[in-house]
């Protein structure tokens, strides 16, 4: 049992009761860490196991300022010994006070560096990561929202044999694409993965196409309310209802969009009559704590 199958928590299952010949039910990824919530456990696990064997002193990652990614990397980097560096996307950051996501990584002992955003942009490059590794020889790299090929194959995991079995359309919300790839690699061939994106553009589309050699999925972005981060009065409105009703936390990011978008295709009559629908909750409910701003004004 490796170090993340230690500490994992309970996921519960929840079924929506809705007026509506389709089932849907939650699969409550947020509550398997209070710290290495949803998805990202599953992203961090094997890069971290990597790390472990690589025998790295420290970890180092990338972030907006509200990354639920960051947060998590900080948490579960502290958790198995290893220091860490956060390298946050705007400068401009660097003279604020810390946002609640950013203090939170700095309390677990990350390291926060702040980039312009120029500068940011070449953090995939050959000559980018060259520089990092010769400044940092002993750590280990892990990418922006932790999407490579050990956080997909982390991702495979969510996906129980009973999963692949009891429902015919598995939900999610897209971010890097690497929690839809996972999905997707481990689904059965009988079920469709939907993916809700947080941003505008068919550019995940394209790079997840390059990735997969299944066809079972698809991404909309007609939920996005106008691009990432991005919300409306409408959007808070449906979460707060939401919430009240099933006692689901939500934020407005990425599970907000993905069940605002669902419950509309639904009411549409998009699925066929007794689909069962599989939602992926992610976690990320630290987003909550993003100032609102409507992006129809």
């Amino acid at each position: 049992m490796s170090m993340f199958d230690r500490i994992a928590q309970t996921v519960s299952y929840q079924t929506l009761t809705l007026d509506s010949p389709v089932q849907i039910t939650i699969k409550r990824l947020d509550q398997i860490h209070p710290h290495i919530s949803g998805n990202k456990f599953f992203k961090l696990k094997h890069n971290l196991l990597e790390a472990q064997k690589q025998a790295a002193k420290k970890i180092i990652t990338f972030g907006g300022a509200y990354s639920n990614h960051i947060a998590a990397a900080a948490y579960a980097a502290h958790l198995f010994g290893f220091e860490s560096i956060g390298i946050i996307r705007g400068e401009e950051l660097a003279d604020k006070p810390l946002n609640h996501t950013l203090s939170k990584a700095q309390h677990f002992g990350m390291q926060l560096q702040f980039f312009s955003r120029e500068k940011y942009r070449q953090k995939d490059t050959e000559a980018f990561l060259q520089q990092l590794k010769k400044e940092h020889p002993d750590a280990y790299i892990v990418p922006e929202g932790g999407s490579n090929a050990l956080a997909i194959l982390g991702c495979q995991e969510i996906l129980t044999d009973d999963d692949r079995k009891n429902y015919d359309v598995i939900c999610c919300a897209v971010g890097t694409g690497g929690t839809i790839l996972g999905l997707t690699e481990a689904s059965s061939t009988h079920q469709k993965i939907l993916g809700f994106s947080a941003l505008k553009g068919e550019f995940l589309q394209k790079e997840i196409a390059l990735k997969t050699t299944k066809s079972n999925w698809k991404i909309t972005d007609d939920y996005c309310f106008g691009g990432y981060a991005k919300t409306t009065v409408e959007l808070f409105t449906f979460i707060q209802n939401f919430e009240q009703q099933y006692q689901i936390p939500l934020e407005q990011i990425y599970t907000g969009k993905m069940l605002f978008g669902l419950l509309n295709l639904i009411e549409n009559n998009h699925f066929a009559k007794n689909t069962r629908i599989l939602v992926i909750h992610s976690g990320g409910l630290q987003g909550r704590k993003m100032p609102f701003s409507d992006s129809n004004q």
